[in-house]
């Protein structure tokens, strides 16, 4: 009899993927995980990040924190529902399960990483001049690892197809995101 991991065991076995795929960053490595977990094993491990993150920035207040972790969490599901989505359209073969369990081996790891380095910033005078490198270092491994990612989980291959797909993404959730902000 087949027993279902428990929510623990899921995130020590994703702690474990992610900690392959950023060390050994390529489309092999991503699709030696893809098939791995579903899209509720990629949100869970997603929602732990986004409330490690919103524990680094509580200085903020608790409904920066609540509000922070839930526009995360939708923010991350749309942007995944649009690249599976969209992909699909471009040629892709790939789940939605694919796409959200590729993505969240190297989102929930980075946003925690860099979570942690602008709080240690903050609390230097001098650091407090570099969280815009920090920022830009953020996004630069974001995108170089969601290009791997869709290659993989949407066996895209031609390099048009994914950059369009990932661009359609960030509008998207960029729409959304300036929506949520409102409330």
């Amino acid at each position: 009899m087949n027993a279902t991991p428990s929510i623990t065991d899921t995130i020590m076995t994703m702690i474990n993927q992610s900690i392959q795929v950023l060390t050994k960053p390529s489309v092999a490595t991503f699709e030696q995980y893809e098939s791995k977990g579903t899209l509720r094993d990629a949100l869970i491990y997603v929602a732990l990040a986004a409330v490690l993150t919103g524990l680094l920035g509580l200085p903020g207040g608790i409904g920066g924190f609540i509000r922070g972790v839930l526009v995360t969490l939708i923010g991350f599901f749309v942007f995944v529902y649009l690249v599976h989505w969209f992909g699909r359209q471009q040629g892709g073969t790939g789940t939605l399960d694919q796409v959200g369990y590729t993505f969240a081996l190297f989102w929930a790891p980075l946003a925690v990483l860099f979570g942690i380095l602008t709080l240690i910033l903050l609390v230097t005078i001098i650091g407090i001049f570099l969280i815009p490198l920090v920022a830009i270092a953020a996004i630069v491994a974001n995108v170089y690892f969601a290009y791997l990612a869709v290659q993989s989980s949407l066996n895209l291959r031609e390099s048009g197809k994914i950059w369009l797909t990932l661009i359609v993404a960030f509008v998207g959730t960029l729409i959304v995101n300036l929506i949520l902000s409102r409330f």
